[in-house]
C-alpha cells in the first residue's frame, strides 16, 4: 500500500506512453474525407473593413470554399460573448463586446480574423487567402495600456464611446484614506506587470464534423475541460441543444489557461463543416499562437503603502489599468478584478485595502487567465511595496514580512476581500524557506562573488493563491468484468499527471493495485458533467469526487460481502482491499465481490459503478509559498545569473511530491520568464505585433536556472476530504516578486521593471558608473 498511496512519488504512469511517440495529439487525427482550413487575418490593428472580394480565391486550385462573416451571420451563428460580469464603481455595468466569429465591419487588431479558406490542403488553403482581396480604411490604435483612456486616444468601440470596460473598485476607500491619514510612513511604487504569451508547446487545433443525418457536430481540439467547450458553443454559437455536439480532447500539449476558453476558430471548423458536408481541420501556426492566442497579464500599477513607526502596515491603496486587448475573452475582466482581488492582502494583516482597476480595451489580443490568473499580479504589487517600505524604515526584508504576517492564532482569518483563509502558518514558512536558502549565509556568498567582480543579491517573495475554479465536480468509479478500475473524470489533464495522482488515489481508497486503474476524460459521450482543470483546482476537486465515489463504492461493496460472509452490513469492515467481518477471521476480497455483483441478491443493482458530483463548501482554498532567489549580475554586460532558488510551499497533503515538485519548477520558469525574459510588445504608432516569433520572444530554458531546493510546510486544508490545497500556479506567482527583488539587491535600486533584461541592468549600472 505504502509504494502507490497517497503521499508516495510515484513516477507518472502515461510518461513511458507519451514519450515513446504513444501520446495521441489532436493533430494526429485525420478524419475521412478531411478539408483544411486556414484564417485569413487582419494585417492592420484597426481599421474599417469596405469590401471583401473573394472571387478569385474561389478558383484557386484546390478551394472548397472560401466563407465570411456574413455568411456565419446568414447561418445565424452567434457572437462569442464575455462570459462574466465584474461590477463597476458606482453601479456602473461593464460594456459586453459583441464579437463576430468573422469581422464583417472593422477590426480592431492583428490577427483579427476576416475569411476562412477550406481547401484540400493546408497549403492550398494558405494560397488562396492571399488573393482574398479586403478594402481596408486604416485607422489610428492605441496598444499602450496606460495611454488607453488618454483624450487622444483613439476609441475602439464607437457604440461605447470609451475605452474604459469597467472600472473595479474592491472597496474599503475610506478605511484606506483614513489609515494613510494616521500614517508614521508612506511608500509608493510604479510597476508593469508585463504582456505574456502562454506558448504551449502544442498549437491549437481543431476538426470539426457534422452527420447531416443525425444533425450532430463532432469537434476535436485539446482543451482544459470539455463540457464547459460543449456548453457555450452548443448554445452560444451554433445554437443547438448540448446533446447535439461532441468535443473530443485527447492528449493535450500543455493548457496554461488559455486551453480552457471557448475560441472561435473552434466555432469555424463546426460550422465549415457543415457548410461543406466534410470535416473540416485547423491548425494555428505557431506565429498565429503568438498573435492570437489568449495573452496574459499586461498591467500598469500605481500602489502606495501606509505603515506605522514599527512597520506594520496600516493601508493600501492600488490603482491599475488592465489591458483587455480588443474584446473581452471568455473570463478576461475578472483576472485583474474579482479573480486576483480575492486574496487582497494576501498572507498579511491588512484590512484597509482599497484596489481600483480600470479595464481598458486595446488595438491588442484579448486577454484571460494565464498561470495564476491575478493572483500573481496582486501578490507581485505587495511583495514590491514590502521591499519599498523595508528601505524606508530600515529594516531587513524578512522582518518587516514577519510583523506583518497573518499569524495563526488569527486564523481562520477574513482577508480584506471578505474571503476565510482556512489555514497557513505563514512566518514559519518563511522560517523554513530562509534556512533551505542559507538567508543568513549570504553575507559571504556577496563577497566571494564582489572579488570574482560580480554584484550578487537576494531577495524573498511571498504568495498566496485562491485556487478551486468552479466549485463543483464528478467523478465516476466503475470496477470492468476483468477486475480493473474505469475511473473517469471531469477534470482535465494536460501535463499534470492525473492519470498517476488519481490512480493513487483510487489504490489508497479501494485497495486496488495501481496499474490496475484505467484512466477517462475528456470526452462528452462519457463525461457526464464536470469544470475541467484551471485555478489549481483537480486534486482539491476530483480529488475529493474520486474518493467520495470510492466511498459509495465501498458502501455497496460491504453490503455484498455481508451477504457473501453471512454477516450484517454494519459488522463488515473495510481495509486494504478486504472486507473482514469484525472479531472474526471471516473475510473476502473484490474478486468475489465483483463476481456477485453481476448477478446481485434483491435490492441491488447489478455491477459495482458509482458516480458523484461533489460540491464544496467554501469559496476556495489557500495554498501559499516562500520562494528566496539569489542572483549575480555581470557588471560588463548586465545580464543576470540565477545561482541559486529556494522554496517552502504550503499545498496541504500531498498526494504525489514527485508531482508537486514538477508543478513547482514549470510554474517557477513561468515566473522567471516574466521576471526576465518574456515580453509580448506591439509597436506604438503602427499597432503591429513585435514579438511573433521565438527570435524576438524570449522563452525561459533549462539553462536560465539553477536546480531548485524545494520544501515543503505541509498545513492540511480542514474544508476537504484529503486536506488538499492547489499546486500547479504558486511558482508564477512566488518567483517574479523573488527575483525582482534580488535583482534590485544586487543593483542597490528601490525598483526595476519586468522584464529585467540584460539591456535595462546594463543602462542602470552605467548610470551609476556615471554618477560616480
Amino acid at each position: 500500500m505504502d509504494k502507490f498511496g497517497i503521499g508516495q512519488p510515484v513516477r507518472r504512469k502515461e510518461d513511458v506512453r507519451l514519450l515513446t511517440g504513444g501520446g495521441t495529439y489532436t493533430d494526429d487525427i485525420h478524419r475521412p474525407n478531411q478539408a483544411h482550413a486556414f484564417v485569413l487575418r487582419s494585417p492592420h490593428a484597426h481599421a474599417r473593413i469596405l469590401s471583401i472580394d473573394t472571387a478569385a480565391a474561389r478558383e484557386a486550385p484546390g478551394v472548397v470554399a472560401v466563407l465570411t462573416g456574413q455568411d456565419a451571420n446568414a447561418d445565424g451563428i452567434g457572437h462569442f460573448p464575455v462570459m462574466v460580469e465584474v461590477p463597476g464603481k458606482d453601479g456602473s455595468t461593464l460594456f459586453p463586446t459583441p464579437r463576430e466569429m468573422l469581422q464583417t465591419k472593422k477590426v480592431r487588431f492583428v490577427g483579427d480574423p476576416v475569411a476562412l479558406v477550406v481547401a484540400e490542403s493546408r497549403a492550398e488553403a494558405q494560397d488562396a487567402a492571399e488573393l482574398v482581396m479586403v478594402d481596408y480604411d486604416i485607422l489610428p490604435s492605441v496598444t499602450d495600456t496606460a495611454a488607453a483612456l488618454d483624450p487622444d486616444a483613439p476609441v475602439l468601440w464607437e457604440e461605447h464611446g470609451s475605452n474604459l470596460c469597467v472600472h473595479w473598485d474592491s472597496g474599503r476607500e475610506q478605511e484606506a484614506e483614513e489609515a494613510f491619514a494616521r500614517a508614521a510612513r508612506t511608500v509608493s511604487i510604479e510597476l508593469v506587470n508585463n504582456r505574456l504569451v502562454g506558448n504551449p508547446m502544442e498549437p491549437r487545433v481543431a476538426i470539426g464534423e457534422y452527420d447531416a443525418a443525425t444533425g450532430r457536430y463532432t469537434l476535436h481540439s485539446p482543451t482544459q475541460g470539455v463540457i464547459r467547450v460543449r456548453d457555450m458553443l452548443a448554445k452560444l454559437i451554433l445554437k443547438v441543444p448540448n446533446e447535439k455536439l461532441r468535443v473530443i480532447s485527447p492528449d493535450v500539449g500543455g493548457g496554461f489557461g488559455l486551453r480552457g476558453k471557448v475560441h472561435p476558430e473552434s466555432g469555424m471548423v463546426l460550422w465549415a463543416a457543415k457548410r461543406v458536408g466534410r470535416p473540416v481541420k485547423w491548425l494555428s501556426g505557431r506565429s498565429e499562437t503568438f498573435m492570437c492566442d489568449p495573452h496574459g497579464r499586461d498591467h500598469v500599477t500605481k500602489a502606495e503603502m501606509a505603515l506605522d513607526e514599527q512597520g506594520r502596515i496600516l493601508g493600501v491603496k492600488i490603482r491599475t489599468f488592465a489591458a483587455m486587448g480588443a474584446y473581452l475573452q471568455d473570463f478576461g475582466p475578472r483576472i485583474p478584478t474579482v479573480a486576483g482581488g480575492r486574496i487582497n492582502g494576501t498572507v498579511y494583516d491588512i484590512q484597509a485595502l482599497n484596489a481600483q482597476v480600470r479595464c481598458v480595451f486595446t488595438n491588442t489580443s484579448p486577454t484571460d487567465a494565464y498561470r495564476g490568473a491575478g493572483r500573481p499580479e496582486t501578490a507581485y504589487v505587495l511583495e514590491r511595496l514590502l521591499d519599498q517600505a523595508a528601505l524606508a524604515l530600515g529594516l531587513n526584508r524578512d522582518e518587516i514580512r514577519r510583523r506583518n504576517y497573518i499569524r495563526p492564532e488569527q486564523i481562520p482569518y477574513t482577508n480584506a476581500a471578505g474571503n476565510p483563509i482556512d489555514s497557513g502558518h505563514f512566518a514559519e514558512t518563511q522560517d523554513m524557506a530562509l534556512r533551505l536558502a542559507d538567508w543568513n549565509g549570504f553575507a559571504a556568498r556577496r563577497a566571494e562573488a564582489a572579488r570574482r567582480g560580480k554584484r550578487r543579491g537576494i531577495g524573498i517573495g511571498y504568495f498566496i493563491e485562491a485556487s478551486g475554479g468552479q466549485p463543483s465536480e464528478w467523478a465516476r468509479v466503475r470496477f470492468e468484468p476483468d477486475g480493473t478500475v474505469a475511473l473517469t473524470v471531469g477534470t482535465f489533464s494536460h501535463g499534470q499527471g492525473h492519470e498517476t495522482a488519481f490512480a493513487q488515489v483510487l489504490h489508497h481508497k479501494l485497495g486496488i493495485p495501481f496499474d490496475r486503474v484505467r484512466f477517462i476524460q475528456g470526452d462528452t459521450e462519457v463525461v457526464e458533467k464536470g469544470g475541467g482543470t484551471g485555478g489549481s483546482r483537480s486534486s482539491q476537486m476530483g480529488g475529493v469526487a474520486i474518493a467520495r465515489a470510492s466511498e459509495l463504492v465501498i458502501a455497496k461493496g460491504r453490503r455484498l460481502a455481508a451477504h457473501l460472509l453471512e454477516a450484517g452490513v454494519d459488522d463488515v469492515e473495510f481495509q486494504d482491499g478486504t472486507f473482514r467481518v469484525a472479531g472474526t477471521d471471516l473475510q473476502t476480497g473484490w474478486d468475489r465481490v465483483l463476481e456477485l455483483a453481476r448477478n446481485p441478491p434483491e435490492g441491488e443493482s447489478p455491477g459495482l459503478d458509482e458516480q458523484l458530483l461533489y460540491t464544496r463548501n467554501t469559496e476556495c482554498n489557500f495554498p501559499n509559498g516562500c520562494h528566496v532567489a539569489e542572483v549575480e549580475i555581470d557588471e560588463e554586460t548586465g545580464q543576470v545569473e540565477i545561482t541559486r532558488y529556494a522554496a517552502v510551499d504550503d499545498v496541504g497533503n500531498v498526494i504525489n511530491p514527485m508531482l508537486v515538485h514538477g508543478q513547482s519548477h514549470g510554474g517557477i520558469m513561468s515566473g522567471i520568464g516574466q521576471a526576465l525574459l518574456e515580453h509580448a510588445v506591439y509597436d506604438r504608432e503602427s499597432g503591429q505585433f513585435l514579438t511573433a516569433t521565438f527570435q524576438d520572444y524570449c522563452m525561459p530554458r533549462a539553462s536560465d536556472a539553477p536546480s531548485f531546493d524545494l520544501g515543503f510546510n505541509v498545513v492540511p486544508c480542514p474544508n476537504n476530504d484529503l486536506g488538499v490545497k492547489g499546486a500547479g500556479e504558486g511558482g508564477a506567482c512566488g518567483a517574479p516578486p523573488a527575483v525582482v527583488s534580488a535583482i534590485c539587491d544586487a543593483l542597490g535600486v528601490a525598483h526595476i521593471d519586468m522584464p529585467v533584461t540584460p539591456e535595462k541592468v546594463w543602462r542602470v549600472l552605467a548610470g551609476q558608473r556615471r554618477a560616480a
